[in-house]
């Protein structure tokens, strides 16, 4: 079966330019300079929309488990929220305020009823435990369960109204998953892979790892790994199963993105974090830092001064059960905007720690005054005191400092600058960033030479000035060296979507259909 997404292959190849890597790239999946984190184990905090919710099973549980029955709608919790964590080219996001679809950003947290799009572009939705959903082009789904059973683990669901659609859950135990389309229902066990491919006619659902279990009248039938069971959606022929899958184009950005996650889930320096997602991010875009005159390590991003502020640049997105979350536009702006907290140390700058409650969509409380004086701890941005007007967006952008963003340069080079903060720098594919952040330290900007995957540079400079690249898409080997190009500029052209997301902020977050952007 053919993708549902009608693309030309110029398109389909600058999508997937955007894996620029380098041959220096390494799985990096240990912390470099992790420190131990001590923190006091995490409980929810409780609040007028949001319950008490306790620590899951851990993500790397071996043991092979079949989803549970869930226990009487009545006593689940309804209060989860999973991270729409990778916004590229033209995806909508549907938060339930009423307004419809408005534009999305990375970091956005997604709440139950939530229904996500793309058009020329793809997303990524992270669950707790570090499972994934991916939409390719011209997709469409909706998230009509996200609870909380009372053993603790996830019942979590997604139907799916158009396109081509992949999940990949992570081993953990109890957890329920399904995927619907149409009158079909498949539960998916943990530990499975799968691509699901709409059409109006047709739906062939592939088993890349694991089994999906499929609702039949005659009862369950279970698809196995490397099989492809096809739908006759127009007539009632009954589904057919064929011995093998096969490759479609947006295949090996799956697969990247899968492997991605794995190499940089190492959370042994996060102290007691309740869940796992965003933690990759943090991982592969900085690092634990000796501040031992401001009472131990932190966490810093890369390519980030002592002026470099956290608070500087975002959005407020208005959620009516909640009021106004606080969204940070950085690749791995998750977990420290809802776990943890925020002090600036003298001579160092801004960093992280670990501990506390996990703050949900009500993440106001930014900082610790304990590391020292902070002078700018009175500038950080304050939520609306109103809910939007029929005639307002719900993102509220904030721009107190400017965003700067590394970016594609000349002559087949990827820059990096200087309170960047890894803004604009493909995930995962161009190898360990720390060296490069030492050279922008030194010299404000550090470059590495790139390949683009078999295209033409010219195409992938187009496609990335208007918008329509992914980052870490695909990964074509480069080799990586530094040659200390000190030029200044500003962002033209942004590795992939990571360029939407800064013009949207700049020009008022919400305003089109393709910028990047919580509720526990």
């Amino acid at each position: 079966m053919k993708t549902t997404s009608a693309i030309s292959t110029a398109a389909l190849s600058a999508l997937m330019l955007v894996g620029l890597s380098s041959r220096a790239q390494e799985a990096n999946t240990s912390q470099e300079a992790a420190t131990q984190q001590q923190a006091a184990t995490s409980q929810e905090a409780s609040t007028p929309q949001e319950a008490t919710t306790p620590a899951t099973a851990p993500a790397s549980d071996n043991a092979a488990a079949s989803p549970q029955p869930s226990a009487p709608a009545s006593s689940n919790s309804k209060v989860r929220i999973v991270r729409l964590s990778e916004v590229k080219g033209e995806v909508q996001v549907d938060r339930q305020t009423g307004k419809g679809y408005e534009s999305a950003m990375p970091n956005l947290p997604v709440i139950e009823g939530s229904k996500l799009k793309t058009g020329n572009g793809v997303a990524e939705v992270e669950f707790e435990d570090n499972s994934t959903v991916r939409l390719a082009q011209n997709s469409e789904v909706q998230f009509p369960r996200l609870e909380l059973l009372p053993s603790g683990a996830k019942a979590s669901s997604v139907n799916v109204l158009q396109g081509t659609v992949y999940v990949s859950l992570i081993n953990t135990k109890g957890n329920e998953f399904v995927v619907k389309f149409g009158q079909q229902t498949i539960n998916l066990p943990p530990d499975s892979h799968v691509r699901l491919q709409l059409a109006p006619s047709e739906a062939n659902l592939a088993v890349m790892h694991g089994d999906a279990i499929v609702e039949q009248p005659s009862g369950n039938e279970t698809v196995g790994k490397n099989k492809t069971m096809t739908f006759n959606l127009a007539g009632q022929n009954p589904p057919v199963i064929a011995k093998s899958v096969v490759e479609e184009p947006l295949d090996k950005w799956d697969s990247d993105a899968v492997q991605y996650h794995k190499s940089y889930a190492n959370a042994t320096s996060f102290g007691n974090s309740p869940y796992s997602y965003g933690i990759n991010d943090m991982n592969y875009y900085g690092s634990f830092v000796n501040a031992s005159g401001c009472g131990g390590s932190m966490w810093r991003p890369y390519f980030t001064s002592a002026s470099w502020d956290p608070f500087g640049s975002g959005a407020w997105a208005y959620y009516p059960s909640a009021g106004y979350s606080w969204v940070s536009p950085y690749p791995w702006g998750w977990t420290p905007y809802h776990y943890g907290s925020w002090a600036f140390c003298q001579g160092i700058g801004w960093g992280w720690r670990p501990g506390g409650a996990w703050m949900g969509l009500a993440n106001n409380t930014f900082y610790s005054p304990s590391a020292g004086s902070n002078s700018f701890a009175t500038n950080r941005p304050r939520p609306p005191v109103r809910p939007p007007s029929a005639t307002q967006s719900t993102l509220v952008p904030v721009n107190l400092k400017a965003l700067p963003a590394s970016s594609l340069g000349p002559k087949d080079t990827f820059v990096f600058r200087n309170n960047s903060a890894g803004m604009g720098v493909p995930r995962g594919s161009l190898g360990k960033l720390n060296s490069f952040s030492g050279q922008t330290a030194q010299h404000g900007m550090a470059t590495t030479n790139v390949y683009y995957g078999g295209a033409q540079r010219g195409g992938a400079e187009a496609a990335a000035r208007s918008g329509n690249l992914g980052s870490g898409m695909s990964a074509a080997s480069a080799q990586s060296q530094s040659n200390h190009s000190y030029s200044s500029g500003s962002m033209q052209s942004a590795s992939p979507g990571a360029g939407a997301s800064h013009s949207s902020m700049q020009s008022g977050v919400g305003g089109g259909g393709s910028s990047g952007g919580g509720r526990r």
